[in-house]
């Protein structure tokens, strides 16, 4: 590997992005490949395989065979509401490869007897995400019906361009969040992003189910996540 590459790759793994280093296996060299950026032709589509798939390969592209090494950021979940929903999701989802945060300013909710070895913050949303701040490898999924907890985080995620971001609630519960998030300047096409009422519809009738319905969406939005350059 070129030392290029290497810092090439070593800055986007600091800033939590997506790279592909090609290698053209004749000897011909190598580059690399962010997420997003435009890449024209059979290669383009080879290329956007692997940013979703996350797998590494051997591909022939105009009869040249290029490895596509991929590196991706660890995907995680920033669920905001430390409530029963929270609890069974923060023990499927590792399952699935991702890593789960809890933030809930609400001490008697977030306590560590109730999420015993979980990353769990006891604060505001607004002061933990100015310190751990959201990114394109992050699902957002609020569930604490309070729009004082709530709406920061929503409009954050989106503003982030997080791959999920779902919010709990029923259609008029959404309809007023949706105001809401008007007014703080979000728009429709933003706000359109929001997976609402969360989880796939599965029929879930307890904590348990919503939470694997989460789970099933969130890894149905990343799967599917838009590569487009501005998307």
């Amino acid at each position: 590997m070129r030392i290029e590459s290497l810092h090439a790759l070593n800055v986007a793994r600091r800033g939590r992005e997506a790279a592909i280093l090609v290698t053209d296996l004749d000897g011909q060299g190598e580059q690399v490949i962010l997420e997003g950026q435009p890449v024209a032709g059979s290669l383009g589509e080879a290329v956007s395989a692997a940013f979703r798939s996350g797998r590494s390969s051997i591909v022939d592209v105009a009869g040249r065979e290029l490895f596509l090494n991929v590196y991706l950021p660890p995907p995680r979940i920033v669920v905001i509401g430390a409530v029963h929903i929270s609890q069974t999701l923060c023990r499927i989802a590792p399952v699935a490869g991702y890593d789960v945060t809890i933030i809930d300013p609400r001490t008697a909710f977030a306590t560590d007897e109730r999420f015993a070895g979980v990353d769990l913050v006891a604060d505001w949303p607004e002061d933990v995400l100015a310190t751990r701040p959201l990114d394109a490898y992050t699902a957002v999924a609020v569930v604490t019906h309070d729009p004082k907890i709530d709406d920061f985080p929503l409009a954050e995620a989106l503003t982030h361009k997080c791959f999920y971001v779902g919010a709990l609630g029923s259609r008029k519960t959404h309809a007023q969040r949706v105001d809401r998030l008007r007014r703080q300047g979000l728009t429709d096409e933003q706000i359109g992003r929001i997976a609402a009422p969360i989880g796939i519809d599965i029929g879930a009738a307890n904590p348990s189910e919503i939470a694997v319905a989460i789970l099933a969406q969130i890894v149905q939005a990343f799967r599917q996540r838009n590569l487009v350059p501005g998307a």
